[in-house]
């Protein structure tokens, strides 16, 4: 591997999803998550976000209509994690999706809820706890964990 780094403030921006059935998903990340649609891409994609962004979720079905869901054993995406800003905005969305809650934890360097959206993909909703609480370890580097949260 060469020595080329990442530039410190790169970040992931968006993340771009093919999913079984447009309407039902929409109506999921809309509906259920709260996003707000910023535009349709004709009868089969849509792009959704937070805060008037331009998309932080694409959503299409332009290869995946009517499909099932991957398997849980294959390679693919593990889940799309949705970040908030405080502990409180992060307790306000987790009460609205209670019932979908398939599991939590506590990472050290931030709190974490699970569940899946309708074609299975996972969706992790998390606040970051501020940098100073986070786990250290005797060399000052991340000691991240999963514990109950």
């Amino acid at each position: 591997m060469g020595e080329y780094t990442v530039p410190a403030g790169t970040r992931i921006g968006h993340v771009h999803l093919k999913v079984s059935d447009l309407e039902r998903s929409l109506e999921f990340y809309c509906g259920v998550l709260g996003f707000e649609l910023t535009q349709r891409y004709g009868a089969d994609a849509a792009f959704i976000s937070a805060g008037g962004y331009h998309h932080h979720i694409g959503l299409n079905q332009w290869q995946s209509k009517g499909s099932p869901p991957a398997p849980s054993r294959a390679p693919g995406l593990f889940h799309v994690a949705i970040l908030y800003e405080t502990r409180e905005e992060l307790h306000d969305a987790v009460h609205r999706v209670a019932h979908l809650i398939e599991g939590s934890a506590d990472h050290g360097v931030s709190e974490a809820f699970y569940l899946s959206d309708p074609d299975g993909n996972g969706i992790e909703l998390y606040w970051d706890k501020p940098e100073d609480q986070w786990p250290r370890d005797e060399k000052n580097g991340l000691a991240m964990y999963t514990r109950p949260l």
